[in-house]
This record gives C-alpha cells, sequence and structure tokens, in this order.
C-alpha cells in the first residue's frame, strides 16, 4: 500500500502542477474573477492534500502499518478527486449544485487528517 500511495501522491502532485498552470495560463482570460478564485481554491487545496497523502504514503515506507493510516490515505485521495474536483467542474461549468459536493470532499480532508493524527498518537 505504501509504494501505491506514494504513487498516487506523485500523480496528484503532477496534475496539481499542470491544473495550476492550465488556470494560470490558459484559464485567466475566460473565466470570471469569481470563477478563477473558485478555480484556485481547488488547485490550493489540491496541493495540500498531495502533499499530505505523500507524508501518509513516507509514514506507510517507512514501516507504520495502521489501519488508521491506511484510511488517511484513501480519504486524502477521494477528497482530492471530490473537493477539488467539483470545485474544478464548478468553475468550468459554472453549474452551481457542483458546490454542493465540495462539502463532501471536505469532510474526507477532516476526517483523514483526524486518522493520520490517531496514527500519530498510537505509533508514539
Amino acid at each position: 500500500m505504501a509504494s501505491l500511495t506514494l504513487f498516487l501522491a506523485a500523480v496528484l502532485g503532477f496534475l496539481a502542477v499542470a491544473l495550476g498552470a492550465f488556470g494560470a495560463h490558459g484559464l485567466k482570460a475566460s473565466l470570471s474573477a469569481e470563477m478563477m478564485a473558485v478555480y484556485q481554491t481547488a488547485v490550493q487545496y489540491h496541493f495540500y492534500h498531495c502533499f499530505a497523502l505523500l507524508v501518509v504514503g513516507l509514514l506507510m515506507h517507512s514501516g507504520v502499518q495502521l489501519l488508521s493510516l491506511r484510511i488517511a490515505a484513501v480519504l486524502f485521495f477521494l477528497g482530492v478527486l471530490v473537493f477539488s474536483g467539483s470545485l474544478y467542474a464548478l468553475a468550468l461549468t459554472e453549474i452551481r449544485i457542483l458546490g454542493a459536493i465540495t462539502p463532501i470532499g471536505g469532510l474526507m480532508f477532516l476526517v483523514a487528517w483526524a486518522c493520520l493524527a490517531y496514527s500519530a498518537w498510537k505509533a508514539m
């Protein structure tokens, strides 16, 4: 699971850079200021949580094998897909109902961080 987690963190990091550059250079002229801010929020949280997933993968690779750490990995990955993905889609389509999905990804992030904290506590 450690290698898969590290791989997914690297893929998410690559995509965060690519989507950030695309937004800055390819979308700036076509999105409203409000939708550009939404897009930038998506990129920002995408970056934060690809780094969190990287930390989880490194902990797993170093030998920490806890179920809570595995759950954190899954939720960080899914959280990026749901939270940032819904914001990317909202910014590009302006379909406002997509914003209703975003808090589900935010909840995934919160639970993932709690699982990471629990894992750190258990590993002490």
